[in-house]
């Protein structure tokens, strides 16, 4: 017989215990979570914030551009510094007014866009609001005009190039600047000890305190010829600095509405004009002369907005 043939067994599977196992799905569990808080985290830092979105969309959007805190500030700072030309005035003295004063704009309206240059052109009616202790000539603490502006990036890249038209109805009268009643305050210094005064934020030059003796602020002259001066309205504008100021800001305003008012328009604001010339030389008071002007522009801005309706 044969002998009976070796059986061959062959080496069972190893199996993994259940502590590998659990250590395993432990790891396993750990690098999920890992790849999640890092994908969360760089998503996160992708975001941009609130500000940040609103100043890009600024940037990229032309209108905002228009309209943009950003854009105010530039026109304020812009308005204090050619006051301080017109004046021949040290130019910090300006630039602390500007700090506390404010701009606001009514209307800012996108007139055209260059995309290539990355340009805009606005308007809009600003008004700026002098701090509390000071006065342009006439008492008025709040300027008002129809202006144009334009934006353009900076070759450099550091930000906007701002060029301005239509302000002297602004920066004239804002060169007369001279401190009024009390010391103004500044709210933004500390308190001084007791018994120490602290230094008013509007004392130094060129800013003359009244009603003590100062240099005489630098004449005014209306939007027409004070030589050709013949209406009693006329006369007392010209020897009326503040009256003056509003005359050229209303010439201002009416000259740039004429650019751009349609046939029907141009025919009202003349023949208001002539309404509006009647009744100031009719006045017999620089209050009456001032109402009237000031109204004259509220009125041209009510037939421009298509508002304005005729007295019956």
């Amino acid at each position: 017989m044969d002998p009976t043939p070796e059986r061959r067994v062959s080496a069972g599977m190893k199996r993994l215990n259940p502590t590998a196992i659990a250590l395993l799905g432990g790891v396993l569990v750990l690098l999920l979570l890992l790849f999640v808080f890092a994908r969360s985290g760089n998503e996160n830092s992708d975001k941009l914030s609130d500000d940040q979105i609103a100043a890009r969309a600024a940037a990229t959007d032309p209108e905002k551009r228009c309209a943009a805190q950003a854009t105010y500030d530039l026109i304020k700072r812009e308005l204090f510094r050619r006051a301080a030309q017109v004046r021949g005035a040290d130019q910090a003295a300006f630039n602390k007014l500007a700090a506390f004063s404010v701009v606001r704009m009514d209307a800012p309206m996108l007139k055209g866009h260059d995309e290539q240059l990355g340009s805009v052109q606005c308007s809009g009616t600003l008004a700026l609001d002098l701090p509390p202790g000071v006065a342009v000539v006439g008492g008025r603490r709040t300027l008002a005009a129809d202006i144009e502006y334009a934006l353009q990036p900076a070759a450099d890249g550091t930000g906007d190039v701002l060029t301005l038209a239509n302000a002297d109805a602004i920066i004239t009268p804002l060169a007369t600047l001279a401190k009024v009643g009390a010391a103004a305050v500044d709210p933004l210094a500390p308190i001084p000890p007791p018994g120490e005064a602290s230094d008013p934020p509007f004392t130094a030059e060129p800013l003359p305190s009244e009603p003590a003796p100062a240099a005489p602020a630098p004449r005014i002259s209306p939007s027409f010829n004070c030589r050709n001066a013949r209406t009693p309205g006329e006369i007392a504008v010209c020897d009326n600095a503040g009256l003056a100021a509003l005359d050229r800001q209303m010439a201002a305003q009416f000259n740039n509405a004429l650019s751009e008012a349609d046939p029907g328009q141009r025919i009202v604001l003349q023949n208001t004009r002539n309404r509006f010339l009647a009744y100031r030389d009719r006045c017999r008071s620089d209050e009456c002369i001032a109402d009237a002007y000031r109204g004259r522009m509220e009125e041209i801005r009510d037939i421009m907005a298509g508002r304005w309706r005729s007295p019956e």
